[in-house]
Parts: structure tokens; C-alpha cells; sequence
């Protein structure tokens, strides 16, 4: 283990490094591993839907034109095929448009304008608007808070989901506090799935504000990588054992199962905060894309057809995910300088290097090619106190890119290791 090392082995050993790290960036590469999208071969699968799905047919189930006017809530068979994916009922979504993201942020800057059910005010009426960020987390999710000036307060991750007795404690403390962003299945970056305790915590937290809510973004609810998934707890079920469902938001997508710019998304939540979202969306849109909606639900049939071709998604990135992880474990764990998680799904692997490497290593990966997410991105206001987490991003790079570019992804730990134990 580099910890054991002497001064003068670290020395030879950084010479070793940095010839290393010179050949590779000599190569002059460019390769790309800063957002988890989805390889061209993952969105060939879908390819079909755009050219043979309607095939003249552009009525839904119950007769409703797709090609016009109305529908605030989605069509029937793509409400069908979404409640599969969040374990919700008919009268508990919202089939919108082709981003969970917008959704997410068009349910905040309702709730800033108009308020939200059960609120005597909008948000923006208070003095300040504050959120929970369990982190590593979503950069977005904190961009929309940074965007509209909510302020962030970071909740550490523990093995199973955030730290639940911080989160109950300021909760319960805080009437500013209004929501908390939650990414509970394959978590964005740390891959992590919450335990059914800590889902059972959250459906029954007492929070001081009674406007407060829960944002549920489960978007990589069936983005599985193993025979043997992990699996989530329904949390609008168990906040109905307490009598909690309207503190619930609940949100995923197809963006990365179709088209991540053409995919369908939804919200889900008890029916009284389904109507009333719906009563103040009527004045935002007159309906979605139906259109996209019926090719969606013509391609994927049902809950059986997504699983099915998820196994296709899952042939494709899951020797990616074996790439990082098999190169972590044969060149950076023997060294003891690092650690990560090895996710069941999602499309990411989240590693935590040396306190104080992790913008090195980022910009020494750039110098030589490979560009990553920048540091710090996996935590509010791009501020992560250890500066030591790196989300790795592995699925749209081919398997040849991808091994040259952990290759210097594990040459540009090393050297930033050795680096910093040499300045210490």
C-alpha cells in the first residue's frame, strides 16, 4: 500500500508515474466520459419506434386523435406503461413530455409561484427556501435549486441512503426546509439502493413545514445490471400506512430506456396532489406530446416489454461496468488509496480517491484526453468538502475507448496518490 511506502520509493515511484502519464497524453486522445448517456448501439434498439409504431394509427385506446388537442395527463396505455415503472394507480400520474428533469423543475417553480396543497403560501413567500442534498449526488437536481436561489444544505450518504438522522432532525426543526432531493434506486453517482428502513423513515418523516415534500426521482428503476436487481420499497405506499402520501413526489422516464431527447416522463403522487397539480398545469400546457405517448406504448406494450428490453440495454453496458470495475480492482485496490461501490444498476460508479485528489486527478485526466465530470460537481454549489469523489460515467464509450480511458484514469490516480502523500 502506497501509505507504507518511504519517501524515497514515493519519489521513484511518481518519476515511474509521470512517464506513464507523458506516453498517454502524448497520444493526443479525446475521449468522453462526462455525462451518462446512453451508447448510439443502446439507442439503435428503439430505432423502430420512429419509423414503423403508428403505421396510420394515431388513435389511442379509448379513441382520442393523438394528433390534436388535449389530454392534460397522458393517454391511457402510456399511463399504463408509466404507473408500471413507479408502482403507482391511474389516478395517481401524469404522463408529460420527454424529461423527468422539466418535470422536476416545473413542479419547483409551481410551488415557488403558486404554492403547493396543504401550503398557506408559494415558497417564494418565505424569507428563504431551503433543500436537503444528500450528496454524492445529482448535479442537476442542485442546479435547480442554485438557478431559482433555494439553498442547499448536504446530508451525507451512509451504506443504505442518506444520513436519516440528520434528515429527521432538520426537518423537523426547520419550517424553511421545503423538500429534499432523492435519487433512491441505483443512486446518481453512488450507485446505492436505500434500505426498506430508510424508505419506511422517509414516508413517515414530521416535518415542521407542512408544504414540505419529497422528491422522489427514481430514474433508474429498472436500469439493472445483475440476475439479482436490488429492490426499492414503494415509498407512496408506506407514507399512505401513515397518512403522509401528499408529502410524496415521485418522477422517472424512458431517457435512457428510448430516446434520452424523445422519451416520455412522469410524475406520480396521491390522486389529491395529482388533481392539483393538474389544476394549475392547465394553465402551463393543453397536453403533451400524445403522439410520442402512443409510440411509446405501442413499442413497449407493457411492463413485460420494458424488462425485456432492458436485458438488451443491460448486453450492451454491462461489459462497460465490468471494464471500470475490474481495472479499479486489479490496479488501485491493492494500493489502498481509494474505494467505490459496485452498483447493481444505474450508470454510474462512484469513486472516492485520496482526501484532496480528486480535481488533480480530473485535470490530469483532461491533460491526457479523458474528459470526466468535473470535481465537485456530485455535491451543492459544486463544493465537496473532501474533494476526494469522482463520478465515473461508463457507458458511451465504446469497450476499447473505455479501457484506454480507465487506463489513464488509473495512471492519473496513482500519480495524484503519490503526489499528495508526498506533500504530506
Amino acid at each position: 500500500m502506497y501509505k507504507d511506502y518511504s519517501v524515497e520509493k514515493l519519489e521513484e515511484l511518481r518519476k515511474e508515474l509521470t512517464a506513464e502519464y507523458e506516453a498517454y497524453k502524448a497520444k493526443g486522445l479525446h475521449l468522453d466520459m462526462s455525462r451518462g448517456k446512453p451508447a448510439p448501439e443502446q439507442l439503435d434498439l428503439t430505432i423502430d419506434m420512429l419509423t414503423h409504431c403508428l403505421d396510420g394509427d394515431y388513435k389511442s385506446e379509448n379513441g382520442i386523435d393523438c394528433r390534436n388537442y388535449g389530454v392534460l395527463d397522458g393517454i391511457p396505455e402510456a399511463k399504463e406503461l408509466m404507473m408500471s415503472m413507479l408502482g403507482v394507480s391511474e389516478n395517481e400520474i401524469i404522463v408529460g413530455g420527454n424529461s423527468s428533469l422539466q418535470l422536476m423543475y416545473d413542479t419547483i417553480a409551481r410551488a415557488m409561484l403558486l404554492g403547493v396543497l396543504g401550503g398557506d403560501k408559494p415558497w417564494s413567500k418565505n424569507e428563504k427556501v431551503k433543500f436537503l442534498c444528500p450528496a454524492p449526488g445529482y448535479d442537476r437536481h442542485f442546479a435547480i435549486c442554485e438557478s431559482i436561489g433555494i439553498e442547499m444544505i448536504t446530508v451525507p450518504y451512509k451504506a443504505d441512503g442518506p444520513d436519516m438522522d440528520m434528515v429527521e432532525k432538520l426537518v423537523s426543526e426547520d419550517e424553511e426546509i421545503k423538500g429534499i432531493w432523492c435519487v433512491p434506486m441505483y443512486s446518481n453517482p453512488t450507485g446505492i439502493t436505500y434500505s426498506d428502513e430508510v424508505v419506511k423513515r422517509f414516508a413517515n418523516l414530521s416535518p415542521k413545514a407542512k408544504d414540505f415534500r419529497i422528491f422522489w426521482d427514481n430514474a433508474y428503476c429498472i436500469h439493472h445490471l445483475t440476475d439479482t436487481p436490488d429492490k426499492l420499497l414503494n415509498v407512496l405506499e408506506e407514507a399512505k400506512k401513515n397518512g403522509k402520501e401528499d408529502m410524496i413526489f415521485m418522477f422517472t422516464s424512458t431517457s435512457k430506456i428510448s430516446f434520452p431527447g424523445g422519451g416520455i416522463a412522469c410524475i406520480g403522487a396521491s390522486a389529491a396532489n395529482i388533481n392539483f397539480i393538474k389544476s394549475q398545469m392547465t394553465y402551463q400546457t393543453i397536453g403533451y406530446d400524445k403522439l410520442n405517448q402512443l409510440r411509446h406504448a405501442k413499442f413497449f406494450k407493457n411492463a413485460d416489454g420494458l424488462k425485456a428490453h432492458m436485458l438488451k440495454h443491460r448486453a450492451i453496458i454491462g461489459p462497460k461496468f465490468d471494464v471500470v470495475l475490474n481495472m479499479l480492482d486489479k490496479e488501485i485496490k491493492p494500493l489502498g488509496i481509494a474505494d467505490w461501490h459496485k452498483p447493481n444498476g444505474g450508470y454510474f460508479v462512484s469513486f472516492n480517491g485520496l482526501e484532496g485528489t480528486a480535481k488533480r486527478i480530473v485535470a490530469l485526466c483532461k491533460e491526457a484526453g479523458v474528459v470526466l465530470t468535473d470535481a465537485g460537481a456530485t455535491y451543492p454549489y459544486k463544493n465537496d468538502p473532501k474533494d476526494n469523489n469522482i463520478r465515473i460515467a461508463p457507458t458511451f464509450p465504446t469497450v476499447s475507448e473505455l479501457t484506454t480511458a480507465m487506463e489513464i484514469f488509473c495512471v492519473s490516480v496513482k500519480l495524484a496518490s503519490v503526489e499528495k502523500l508526498l506533500a504530506k
